[in-house]
């Protein structure tokens, strides 16, 4: 990959990759509208056929069924995490909603720190 030799030109070629990338997302979304209303149709229509799949011309398509984890009831799930200390029960991800709200009221939350993020932002220019 090259990049453009100038600031300006460089910044052009970002805003181009944004504005190329919102349409292909754009038909992504289509797609997966698409498929999830097909998939829907099947796991409606397959049950009622006493069919286990059904053939196409390119591939079989058949219900598969399994066991995700749902909590029902989080003060239980999280006094069990605490009796056993088994904190891999949980998914190691920081609540940065909850963390700022503390660090804006002067609060330290003890194990965190504030990681600086630096981003480029390109916005149209009026009259283009």
């Amino acid at each position: 990959m090259k990049t453009p030799k100038t600031l300006g030109a460089c910044a052009d070629r970002l805003f181009g990759i944004k504005e190329a990338k919102g349409k292909l997302e754009a038909q992504i979304k289509t797609l997966d509208e698409e498929k999830r209303a097909i998939e829907e149709k099947l796991i409606a229509d397959l049950p009622k056929s006493d069919a286990g799949g059904v053939l196409g011309k390119l591939c079989r398509a058949a219900i598969t069924k399994h066991d995700v984890p749902t909590v029902k009831d989080w003060d239980a799930y999280y006094a069990f995490i605490l009796k056993h200390k088994d904190f891999s029960l949980l998914q190691r991800r920081v609540g940065e909603a909850a963390v700022k709200e503390r660090w804006e009221a002067g609060e330290k939350v003890p194990g965190v720190e504030p990681f600086t993020v630096i981003k480029v932002s390109v916005t149209k220019l009026g009259g283009l």
